[in-house]
């Protein structure tokens, strides 16, 4: 009576290991990438991209080491901000609240998109 009882279970487990089974004899093709890679190992091309901002300019380190510009872009940003007052009679040392920043000085920034 007790194995009659325990039937399915023995019948799950059995389902269970049957389906779990791995197929070993089974063979994939493989591509062999690495030797793909070690063929041309010097074909890598390295970039760089930089920016400089507010009259900064270093671009000629760059040049004289022998990169070279691929692409060059330039945008206006703020160099500096200011606080102004809102009012006039706004005190700013004592009440923060009446304090305006604005842009200073507005310059260029560059980038450079370099290649080697």
């Amino acid at each position: 009576m007790k194995i009659i009882k325990q039937f399915p279970l023995i019948i799950l487990i059995t389902i269970f290991l049957i389906s779990c089974k791995t197929s070993t004899n089974k063979e994939y093709p493989t591509n062999n990438l690495e030797k793909n890679i070690d063929e041309n190992p010097n074909s890598e091309k390295k970039r760089m991209e930089i920016k400089f901002s507010c009259v900064e300019d270093g671009i000629t380190e760059y040049l004289d080491d022998g990169w070279k510009i691929l692409k060059e872009d330039s945008q206006e940003k703020i160099c500096t901000w200011k606080s102004v007052p809102a009012t006039k009679d706004c005190n700013m040392e004592k009440d923060k609240g009446c304090k305006i920043t604005k842009p200073d000085k507005i310059g260029e920034e560059k980038i450079y998109l370099l290649g080697k």
